[in-house]
């Protein structure tokens, strides 16, 4: 006789029940321990912010900008919740006290060690499928940023040291090596 071994399945509910200071992303109701982001990390993390923010209100634009820790149940369901480095949600609609329900329209994921196959393979089809407009993968390791536009349907790279354009924002770019 053949068995099926069936895997457990977690809801949103096992997120919000993690011990304090544990933090874990939920993908098709599966759980993936997150480990504290280096140096680096956050060094990535403010400059894209501060550029993307100063961007949003030079141009008076309604979009939010949003930094991790901050909740994103893509899916609208209860086995879809991430956290991504950097998003930025223009439908309003979508936010609430908890985060955003649906797909932001734009994020990034700063890559690290453990991070690495969830950015670049697991996240990547996530956020197509669930609707993202534009998907960026910073690499500090590689000084690389793999832009998927999903409108266009086009991947272009660029190192930290290129002005890389920003998709959603027409006249954008951001240059990840300051002078």
């Amino acid at each position: 006789m053949n068995m099926l071994r069936k895997e457990e399945s977690y809801t949103v509910d096992d997120i919000y029940a993690l011990p304090d200071g544990e933090r874990a992303e939920l993908i098709d109701g599966q759980i993936f321990y997150m480990s504290p982001p280096g140096r680096t990390h956050q060094k990535i993390s403010m400059l894209l912010s501060n550029e993307i923010v100063s961007h949003v209100r030079r141009s008076k634009g309604k979009c939010e900008v949003y930094a991790a820790p901050f909740a994103v149940f893509l899916n609208r369901d209860s086995k879809n919740y991430v956290e991504p480095d950097i998003c930025v949600v223009c439908d309003t609609e979508k936010l609430d006290e908890k985060g955003c329900h649906g797909a932001p329209d734009w994020v990034i994921e700063i890559v690290s060690p453990s991070s690495r196959m969830m950015d670049y393979y697991t996240k990547l089809f996530k956020y197509r499928d669930a609707g993202v407009r534009e998907y960026w993968i910073a690499d500090p390791a590689k000084k690389r940023v793999t832009v998927y536009s999903f409108e266009q349907g086009s991947m272009m790279e660029y190192l930290f040291a290129d002005e890389i354009p920003v998709g959603i924002y027409e006249g954008f770019s951001i240059k990840m090596e300051q002078e």
